[in-house]
């Protein structure tokens, strides 16, 4: 049975590095944390409850007929938080955790990252809770187009415009552009992101997210007046993000102690070398870091990578990874999120009293969207830029978004997290107040 990551044209967005802990509820710390932004705002009450609830739900069951000729029955979601500034934004995600509270948490999020980087999208989220490890290619693709014809009725290239996420790829991004394409009688490659270049793809799409977050760590270790050829790293999440992540930063000079992805971890307290652990992944038959050795090299659990003393931790696999038990054992200096929502929210309150800094998930990742957006701008004008030019771009979008973040925190005497957040509810809340209620 081929995965669908072993598959495909392209590595999915992220990976899973460690299972969401039991009893945290994501859409439960982005309410709260919208609460505690509104009141500092002093947001209109009724603007304040129109961004507490998504504009729109939709949950569908998708029946597959599977390789052995039995139906099995998933559900899917997609959420659509906030089409306030723009048409709505997200991922779709294959994982046995998805759930419409997560999603539902996940497309609040990519509002506030939309406008925390200023461009013109609200915020959606899309999943199919299964386990897309324990299907063949031809199941995967059977589900996904069985999934956008139900979910059709809202998608849009000026509505609704999916992207990668957790387990999906380029491919899975090919068969909902077709889908959508055969059922409507027209080629629609602008309905989704992160497709193949072939089918209007970008140039730098695959890395964005990982550049983006290498990027802001950047800014930030300049705001802090420290050199990146003395910059020590660790890195949980070896997946598209966490992996681009780490072989840019390697090229920036900065010494990467430690990775880690779904088999555990790798640390070097002298650095580890990434070309040959890359070498590695290729090899290997899941793509993992199983099984590597080297000198110097001791194994580390995804837990006791969050907790080594470096001045960089990125957390790039799934959310509540750094929690209320094991947030004051973090020895990094600061913290820049790769992953959604890796930090809750007890955490975060025991982080900034140890004064470690956190770059939150809605600046630091956003470098996905950011190129997902240029990407949609290409498809619509049918005129595509080289690399340079996408990266060029991505970069005046981050280093513009951090600058912005931290000087308004620092105005306001606020942490990062909640600057970002203030700067984007903000946002949003002028485009409803602007747009009006109608009728």
């Amino acid at each position: 049975m081929q995965s669908l990551t072993a598959a495909t044209l392209a590595a999915p967005e992220t990976q899973t590095a460690v299972a969401t802990p039991p009893g945290q509820d994501l859409w439960d710390t982005v309410v709260a944390a919208l609460d505690d932004v509104a009141a500092r705002l002093n947001l209109d009450p009724g603007i304040h409850a129109i961004l507490r609830q998504p504009e729109r739900e939709l949950t569908v069951a998708v029946p597959v007929v599977m390789d052995d000729g039995k139906i099995t029955i998933y559900t899917g979601y997609r959420v659509q938080h906030s089409s306030a500034r723009g048409p709505c934004k997200g991922g779709i995600r294959y994982h046995v955790d998805v759930d419409l509270n997560e999603v539902r948490a996940l497309s609040a999020m990519m509002t506030w990252k939309c406008a925390v980087i200023g461009i013109p999208y609200g915020g959606a989220k899309g999943g199919i809770r299964c386990d897309p490890t324990q299907m063949s290619r031809h199941e995967l693709e059977r589900m996904t187009r069985r999934f956008t014809a139900m979910i059709l009725p809202i998608l849009g290239p000026k509505r609704d415009i999916p992207a990668p996420d957790v387990n999906t790829n380029a491919q899975v991004m090919a068969w909902i552009a077709d889908t959508v394409s055969m059922l409507q009688g027209s080629t629609n490659l602008e309905i989704v992101t992160g497709k193949p270049l072939n089918l209007g793809g970008s140039l730098g799409r695959m890395e964005a997210t990982g550049r983006g977050v290498a990027i802001v760590t950047s800014e930030l270790q300049k705001r802090r007046g420290c050199q990146l050829s003395e910059t020590t790293v660790a890195v949980q999440g070896y997946g598209n993000v966490g992996s681009n992540a780490v072989r840019i930063l390697h090229g920036m000079g900065c010494k990467i102690l430690a990775i880690s992805d779904i088999s555990g971890g790798l640390y070097n307290p002298h650095g580890l070398d990434i070309a040959t652990v890359d070498a590695h992944i290729a090899s290997h038959p899941k793509h993992l870091l199983e099984g590597f050795s080297g000198q110097g090299i001791d194994r580390v659990t995804n837990e006791e990578l969050l907790e080594l003393d470096v001045d960089v931790l990125i957390p790039a696999a799934l959310e509540h990874q750094i929690r209320r038990e094991n947030a004051h054992r973090v020895k990094a200096r600061c913290i820049v999120e790769g992953a959604n929502g890796p930090t809750t929210r007890d955490a975060d309150e025991i982080l900034n009293d140890n004064n470690i800094i956190v770059v939150p998930d809605i600046l630091a990742n956003a470098g996905g969207v950011a190129v997902s957006y240029l990407e949609w701008v290409q498809d619509l004008q049918r005129f595509f830029w080289d690399e340079d030019e996408v990266n060029r771009q991505l970069k005046a979008i981050m280093v513009k978004s951090f600058r912005e973040i931290w000087d308004f925190s620092e105005a306001q005497g606020v942490r990062l997290r909640l600057g970002a957040l203030m700067v984007a509810v903000d946002k949003v809340a002028e485009a409803v107040q602007a747009r009006g209620i109608w009728p």
